[in-house]
């Protein structure tokens, strides 16, 4: 089956079916009888063609840094019900936290001609920066409030702030587990939003106390180790992730600390686990689905519009207050 043949069951000019597979004017009468025909005999039209007449793929691509991961994939729902409903596929790229995979898959989906990128990106190096300015197609940072790029980014400040801010009037010795500070949102702006709080509330904080970590429960159960051995008498732990505090958690319950009797505990993300382990865990809820959803509205609207010039989203969240703490 070609556009020929469905032109002449259709009772129609081959150019006529051509301007309706390619959304131009055609008649309402017209129209319908494409589309029977088109319904009739399960007809597609070859997708090559379709990209070689209208320079556009119908293929995003999203960059990921994990795949295993509530927040990711909450966001990647947001991204892939926006963009299926404009008719666009998602090509999805994991790195696993490697950055070098990041800049070999912003090179990947370029020569691949996807018709724009989502970058849920970590830690921007000078190389990412190279490699944004190369690229020859839009693309949206989500999680990242990157300079010179559209973006949309959580208020991690504020939120580790506001968190802080309920926990620590019932702390005698604050401990803050957190990450990579080279990761300005999650390592840097929620650690200092932490220690803003405790100079409002003009409490001490010794940096004997913080405990850097990675992105996982065994690696939050491994330091929150090494930081309870160090300083025992910690009273209140913020964590900069949920799954560092479920580590934390699960370190706690080793030694026969109590919690929130012994250790308060928050963490940040809301992930479903957060709400079903035990103690329930105090957290930050961020809007990850519609914050994927807004990122592929903004990289849609560039798309269609031509239109390059740098917008920013900042979400909001709401504390979550559960059983964690006193």
């Amino acid at each position: 089956m070609n556009i020929n043949e469905i032109a002449k069951m259709a009772g129609v000019s081959r150019a006529t079916v051509s301007r309706y597979l390619n959304h131009g004017y055609v008649s309402e009468d017209k129209r319908a009888s494409i589309q029977a025909v088109i319904d009739a005999t399960g007809y597609q039209p070859s997708a090559q063609a379709q990209t070689m007449r209208t320079k556009k793929t119908q293929v995003i691509g999203v960059i990921i840094p994990k795949i295993n991961s509530d927040s990711i994939s909450r966001t990647v729902a947001g991204i892939s019900t926006v963009l299926a409903k404009s008719g666009y596929q998602i090509l999805l790229a994991n790195t696993d936290n490697h950055e070098e995979e990041e800049l070999k898959y912003l090179s990947v989906f370029q020569k691949n001609r996807v018709d724009g990128i989502l970058l849920l990106g970590t830690i921007f190096t000078k190389e990412h920066y190279l490699a944004l300015e190369r690229l020859e197609i839009p693309v949206v940072i989500v999680g990242q409030n990157i300079p010179q790029y559209s973006c949309v980014y959580y208020d991690d400040y504020h939120a580790a702030r506001d968190l802080a801010l309920k926990l620590l009037p019932h702390a005698h010795v604050p401990g803050y587990l957190g990450v990579t500070q080279s990761d300005i949102a999650v390592g840097l702006q929620r650690y200092k939003g932490f220690l803003d709080a405790v100079k409002e509330l003009n409490l001490s904080f010794h940096s004997d106390c913080y405990q850097e970590t990675a992105f996982t429960i065994a690696s939050g159960e491994e330091q929150a180790k090494c930081l309870f051995e160090r300083h025992p008498e910690i009273d209140t732990l913020l964590c900069a992730t949920d799954r560092i505090a479920i580590g934390a958690l699960s370190y706690l319950e080793s030694i026969g600390r109590c919690v929130p009797e012994d250790v308060q505990l928050a963490g940040i993300g809301d992930s479903q686990i957060s709400s079903i382990c035990r103690p329930k865990l105090t957290t930050v809820h961020y809007y990850y689905k519609t914050s994927g959803e807004e990122a592929a509205r903004l990289l849609l609207h560039m798309l269609d519009t031509k239109n390059v010039v740098r917008r920013e989203l900042k979400m909001g969240y709401t504390i979550v207050l559960r059983d964690s703490v006193r």
